[in-house]
């Protein structure tokens, strides 16, 4: 008898079966306190539902546009999610009736006219060395999103301008409402964009001609081009369709094995950056060890058993 039929063997023979209300019991039980560690101004991180995070850019009044504070609330918000064992799968999303207006131009003026403080005296290479750090502190803003092992789904309602649309290009799933629009903004601006829709994209989605023109036109584009595109997978007509469909799919993923989910997102992202042969070998490496997880013997037995499998956390 091998070594995964033996564990399966001796956790029936111990009882080990789902036990369906767990789930529902640990939800309702889930103190608050949990999440106390997320106390930002410009998002607002809650958990509808047992290892399910929703992280909503908070500032309805400005149409959710970016301001400085957000920028270094994302990297805290998204490292700490990343280590934190009570989430399983995270659901990006943007309170009020718009997504993201993207970059609060007025917030960062400074920096979106390439100056920085107190650089006035200094020559061009200095400034540019400063100016470049800054750009690594924004980029590393949506960078974590990337970095997080865990699943993120972008919810998209309303406009998705400029950085909303680079935020989003950072996740893993992407859905929208019917009236949702996006634009790649930043040409209109004067700029490249630089803190992820040109570095994503072109390896996210399918139709390198579309994604040129939008980049290069700055137009508005819908849904159903964002679809075509590939940006996007999934259309609903409103909202409240979307928010339920994006919580069912989450729910989906947090039933899984967080031992899979996350070693899947890893080595999607390996993939995606290095060779065929390159990634069969990282495969190899990774599951030498992850193939020793428990979570292999209680997923096996749920399938054989009809039953529903609980993991423990990660």
């Amino acid at each position: 008898m091998n070594r995964l039929a033996k564990v399966i063997l001796s956790a029936s023979r111990k009882g080990n079966l789902t036990n369906i209300g767990l789930a529902s019991t640990l939800a309702r039980s889930m103190s608050s306190g949990g999440l106390s560690k997320y106390n930002f101004e410009s998002l607002a991180v809650t958990s509808p539902q047992e290892f399910i995070y929703k992280v909503e850019v908070n500032r309805p009044e400005k149409r959710n546009a970016m301001n400085k504070t957000f920028w270094r609330e994302m990297v805290e918000c998204f490292n700490t999610i990343a280590t934190d064992e009570d989430c399983r799968v995270v659901l990006l999303t943007g309170a009020g009736k718009t997504f993201s207006a993207g970059i609060d131009l007025q917030d960062n003026a400074e920096l979106m006219q390439g100056a920085i403080p107190g650089s006035t005296d200094l020559d061009v290479s200095r400034i540019a060395y400063k100016l470049r750090s800054k750009i690594k502190e924004y980029q590393e803003s949506f960078f974590v999103i990337e970095k997080c092992p865990k699943p993120v789904i972008a919810a998209v309602q309303g406009a998705c301008l400029g950085g909303g649309l680079c935020m989003i290009s950072g996740c893993d799933i992407r859905l929208c409402t019917e009236d949702a629009w996006f634009q790649i903004k930043e040409t209109e601006l004067g700029l490249a964009a630089d803190v992820g829709v040109l570095q994503w994209l072109p390896k996210k989605t399918s139709n390198d001609s579309l994604l040129r023109e939008l980049c290069f036109t700055a137009r508005k584009f819908d849904s159903s081009e964002a679809k075509e595109l590939g940006l996007i997978s999934r259309l609903y007509p409103d909202q409240e369709a979307m928010m339920g469909g994006a919580m069912e799919l989450a729910a989906t993923i947090a039933s899984k094995s967080p031992v899979a989910m996350q070693g899947t997102k890893v080595n999607l992202n390996y993939s995606r950056d290095h060779t065929v042969a390159e990634s069969f070998e990282y495969i190899a490496t990774w599951n030498a060890a992850h193939l020793q997880t428990e979570d292999l013997a209680k997923a096996v037995m749920a399938s054989m058993t009809k039953s529903k499998a609980e993991f423990s956390k990660l």
